[in-house]
């Protein structure tokens, strides 16, 4: 019993796609914040369904406000931002279900929101999401997926390793 009370936490994590659609490199987003990695590293979906699930074990640290991100932190403590759509933040969280709270504990594929991406296209906004590592002063990213398309919950989009 005291053993698993002093179990160091896993820092190495492969992160699973939390939608499943067409991969996008980051470079290749079309917006100057994240193809130029100025939040951090990662990698981005179009998607082709409205479920958005966890990428990883760990806590939701942040919903915000307006629906249209959440980050999560791994139980090593790489922080990971999903940022649903493009300057979807002007929709006030029209279009976005959101299933979790802060705090919340979650499992790699536990649905976190609904994204309804008809409705947000349909306002003109890009659906396109990316995915990032927010603390990559303490962690890097590999194996970055290659394949044209991603399975929610199943494809790893990514390996994260501590610095």
């Amino acid at each position: 019993m005291l053993k698993n009370l002093f179990k160091k936490q896993e820092k190495n994590v492969d992160l699973v796609s939390p939608l499943t659609g067409n991969v996008v490199q980051l470079e290749d987003v079309p917006d100057q914040v994240f193809s130029q990695k100025m939040m951090g590293d990662g990698i981005a979906i179009e998607p082709l369904s409205n479920e958005v699930v966890s990428p990883v074990k760990g806590e939701v640290v942040d919903v915000f406000k307006t629906k249209h991100a959440i980050s999560l932190r791994t139980e090593g403590g790489a922080e990971i931002l999903i940022h649903m759509g493009l300057e979807t933040v002007k929709l006030d969280g029209k279009g976005f279900d959101i299933k979790v709270s802060n705090g919340d504990k979650v499992e790699p594929g536990d649905h976190l929101a609904t994204f309804d991406i008809e409705a947000v296209a349909n306002k003109n906004y890009k659906t396109i999401t990316p995915i990032i590592l927010l603390n990559g002063e303490d962690f890097s990213l590999s194996n970055i997926f290659t394949n044209d398309e991603a399975k929610a919950g199943k494809d790893v989009l990514f390996h994260i390793k501590e610095k």
